[in-house]
């Protein structure tokens, strides 16, 4: 065997340094002493600036990712946050947009209850108030139905009111419910005033159903844009003195002689709901006197003859 392929180190026995125990003591020594140190004395202080500033580059670097991770998170979290409180505002900002207008409704039809009821007490002749339920399924007429019936008094040609003017007149009356023939209904008339000149005439419904028309009044008449035409009483069923109408435009015909003279309802039937049926006029009047009664002791000493 050559001798350069001989072991020469020495043998494990050797080759034993301090045991592990000495060791650990030794090394636990030392990190004691150098945190004391340190602690005390700020030795290792300048060797820690040193690393720190060349290691910042690295971290920075490192850190990178994960800054990009957590900037994406908290964006993608405040977009559907944002997101998240924008549709709650909307849904706020309608509920609020639900109640501005239910308080607005309600104030209007607070103010037109107030006016019925000033316009009840106002009236003397005996009246009930009605909702109106639904416009009448005829298309070609405009009649609407009320929930009052005959079961609370109310009859046929009953006058329909509300707080601006007359509306129209109840033409059939069902149990709990019944119908009412608006102005503008191509059928319907009523017997009318000119405040201005305290003429009388009538109007009719047009057949458009969208206003009225006096109708057979002279080219020459004096009817004039803008006169307020009332009812006048005399028909036995409106009491006098409710608005009806204004005069809208005036179309003389000179070679038919008569004049077209359009009106528009002082009352807009499409926009209310609350109304007030009154009592015919003529239901309250008194009755007429019975003419052969009133004879009959005239007529007993006729027959009685003179005594001989």
């Amino acid at each position: 065997m050559p001798l350069g392929t001989l072991d020469r180190t020495p043998p494990p026995f050797f080759r034993q340094g301090p045991s592990a125990f000495t060791r650990m003591v030794f090394f636990s020594a030392l990190a004691l002493f150098l945190m004391v140190a340190d602690t005390r004395f700020k030795v290792t202080q300048p060797l820690r600036a040193i690393v720190a500033t060349v290691l910042n580059p690295v971290e920075r670097v490192l850190r990178t990712p994960v800054d990009l991770w957590q900037g994406a998170a908290d964006y993608l979290g405040g977009l559907q946050q944002a997101r998240s409180e924008e549709t709650r505002a909307k849904v706020l900002l309608v509920q609020q947009a639900e109640r501005a207008a239910k308080v607005e409704q309600l104030q209007q039809e607070n103010a037109r209850l107030r006016a019925l009821l000033e316009l009840r007490g106002a009236l003397k002749v005996r009246s009930q108030t009605a909702e109106v339920l639904y416009d009448a399924p005829d298309p070609y007429s405009r009649k609407v139905i009320i929930d009052r019936g005959n079961r609370d008094g109310l009859v046929i040609s009953s006058p329909v009111i509300n707080e601006a003017g007359v509306l129209g007149q109840v033409t059939r009356v069902f149990p709990y419910s019944a119908e009412v023939t608006l102005l503008t209904d191509k059928e319907a008339a009523i017997p009318v005033l000119n405040s201005r000149t305290q003429a009388r005439s009538a109007a009719f419904g047009n057949s458009a159903g969208a206003g009225l028309e006096l109708r057979f009044m002279a080219g020459n008449a004096d009817v004039q844009v803008g006169d307020l035409l009332s009812t006048s009483g005399v028909d036995g069923v409106y009491p006098s003195g409710l608005p009806v109408a204004k005069v809208v435009s005036v179309d003389r015909k000179v070679e038919t002689g008569f004049a077209r003279i359009a009106l528009a309802p002082i009352a807009e039937p499409d926009s209310v709901r609350h109304v007030l049926v009154l009592e015919p006029v003529g239901i309250q009047m008194p009755p007429r006197p019975d003419t052969p009664l009133a004879d009959e002791p005239a007529k007993a000493k006729r027959e009685k003859g003179p005594k001989r």
